[in-house]
C-alpha cells in the first residue's frame, strides 16, 4: 500500500500539541491515520480532531489550513502522508 502525499506542516502549537497543516492533495476526515515525516520526525497516528479556525470539522480538501492535535512533535515542513485503509 502506498502512502499518498496529503500536506506540509506550516506551524506547531507546542503548548497545545496542535500542527498547523496545509493540505495540499486529496482529502483527509475525521478516522483517517496520518504518517508524519520530517529529518527528526517519523509518527503514524489516527485523527481524532480536526479545527478550520477553531472550528471542528469531519473532512477537509486540498487549500484548507488545518489543525491536527498530534501526539508527538512535528516541525515545519514535515511532510503528511495519509495511510491507506487496510
Amino acid at each position: 500500500m502506498v502512502e499518498e502525499k496529503i500536506g506540509i506542516v506550516e506551524h506547531f502549537f507546542t503548548n497545545v500539541m496542535v500542527a498547523a497543516i496545509k493540505i495540499t492533495d486529496g482529502e483527509l476526515k475525521v478516522g483517517d491515520t496520518i504518517h508524519i515525516v520530517g529529518a527528526t520526525t517519523d509518527f503514524k497516528q489516527k485523527i481524532d480532531s480536526m479545527e478550520i479556525d477553531r472550528v471542528p470539522v469531519e473532512s477537509v480538501k486540498p487549500g484548507d489550513d488545518v489543525g491536527i492535535k498530534v501526539k508527538d512533535r512535528v516541525r515545519e515542513h514535515d511532510v503528511v502522508y495519509k495511510v491507506p485503509e487496510e
